[in-house]
């Protein structure tokens, strides 16, 4: 669903006999001379969801008759093999679509508008996530109405929630966070302060406090001191506000004047994100798709809510990958119900839930799964609140494409390294990006 999805996926994920694009028939029957009616399906993920999801379909199989050929690849290689497939008319019945690519396969006649099927279903909307379902609605101008037409269903909604690694907290002493209260940031930096040591007595570091991401973890801070990317309706880039770079100068200061991060050499030898794997930081970011892997780990870890920079209360954001049918389709009904099942069947979810690789879809599943007694980790709710309450959608995520959301990210290395202000950076990218938002907005105008 995220890039933290495909972090994992690239350094874990190898599927023997992953089916070649080519084996897509553009929505054809690839049922060959026996008129079995097939349909193909085309997602990313690691052995965990590559098992699930073939569990799932094989009963979706067994229930309707219809066989479903998969195509996995890695998450690195989805975008560029999904986009080959679209530029040689060769697109899979139904196939995972980003939020951001949304309006861009409408415009160009790639995704099939799935509304009359789904409303004709007996999939109740009003269970599933409303983040989710109003992810992959458009009516032609604006994505994320509730009134737009339904082009995919939500294969999950990804809330970013953030972790700490308990057993290291209660080993130094240090009550733990409070799960329904955030810290504040001066609260966040002194824990993080006093985990930061030399274990080893070598004279060298070798356990910090955090090792955030500045592309992934900024919205936290941005958003919770009363910032954003963009005006309401997307068409004004707004960073270069005191709440923003007040912001990122506090992420920068945490490398170089809070020293509670591994230094760029520690990061070059290990990155954090293997760091906190080997229980050498305190507090990580940590969404659905993680949980199979970090409930193994050595140490025990808890989820709390994000740490607050300002005043405008805990923020972050949640991700989401959807479930679209190709418009090309020559089973498109056949298509849009492996759609419904995969995204709202009762059956197939808990399929997906058990192999801990999302929270439920629907939200009375949901409910019961956070409440499990013995759940790892043991304040899923988190993850609930997040959708329920304080989760915003990426910037980007409903903008006709991400360039002028990538620009911020182009050369704020210095901002990071202590040698420029965030305030000063931001002065000089905001018109950069608000250029790209404005060739954004024409193109959708244009596309339209």
């Amino acid at each position: 669903m995220t890039t933290r999805r495909k972090l994992l996926a690239a350094a874990a994920f190898t599927v023997a006999g992953t089916l070649a694009l080519t084996a897509c028939s553009g929505g054809g029957d690839a049922g060959g001379d026996s008129g079995d009616k097939t349909i193909t399906f085309m997602f990313r993920g690691g052995p965990d969801e590559k098992a699930a999801y073939e569990a799932a379909i094989a009963k979706y199989t067994e229930d309707t008759g219809t066989k479903v050929k998969v195509i996995v690849t890695d998450a690195d290689q989805y975008a560029t093999k999904l986009q080959a497939a679209v530029a040689g008319n060769n697109v899979p019945d139904v196939f995972y679509i980003e939020q951001a690519s949304l309006q861009s396969y409408v415009a160009s006649g790639v995704l099939l508008d799935i509304t009359d099927q789904v409303e004709n279903s007996d999939v109740d909307l009003s269970n599933i996530w409303e983040y989710g379902v109003n992810s992959y609605r458009f009516d032609g101008e604006v994505q994320g109405t509730p009134d737009g037409a339904i082009y995919g269903l939500p294969k999950d909604i990804g809330p970013f929630s953030f972790g700490y690694n308990k057993t290291m907290l209660e080993a130094a002493g240090i009550p733990l966070p409070d799960k329904d209260t955030p810290l504040t940031w001066d609260q966040f930096v002194d824990i993080s302060k006093q985990l930061t040591v030399d274990k080893n007595g070598d004279g060298t570091l070798d356990q910090w406090g955090t090792g955030l991401n500045v592309q992934w973890n900024l919205q936290s801070m941005v958003w919770s001191n009363g910032g954003d990317w963009t005006n309401e309706d997307h068409t004004k880039v707004t960073v270069d506000t005191p709440e923003f770079a007040e912001a990122l100068q506090k992420f920068a200061d945490l490398t170089n004047v809070d020293k509670v991060t591994p230094s760029a050499s520690d990061a070059a030898t290990l990155d954090t994100y293997q760091r906190w794997m080997a229980g050498e930081i305190a507090f990580f970011p940590v969404g659905p798709w993680d949980v199979s892997v970090y409930n193994d780990l050595d140490f025990d870890y808890d989820l709390i809510p994000w740490p607050t920079v300002g005043d405008a209360g805990p923020a972050t954001w949640i991700g989401s990958l959807g479930i679209g049918v190709s418009a090309t389709s020559k089973h498109p009904d056949d298509a849009a119900k492996l759609v419904t099942y995969l995204s709202a069947d009762p059956e197939a979810q808990q399929t997906l839930v058990d192999a801990n690789i999302q929270i439920p879809n629907l939200i009375d599943v949901a409910q019961e799964w956070a409440a499990e007694e013995g759940a790892e980790p043991a304040n899923r709710q988190e993850f609930l609140d997040i959708a329920q309450d304080y989760g915003r959608a990426m910037p980007a995520a409903f903008t006709y494409g991400a360039e002028w959301y990538d620009e911020l990210w182009t050369n704020i290395q210095p901002v990071l390294d202590g040698k420029q202000t965030a305030a000063d950076y931001l002065a000089e990218v905001q018109p950069k990006m608000q250029t790209l938002l404005d060739e954004s907005i024409a193109n959708a105008e244009q596309a339209g």
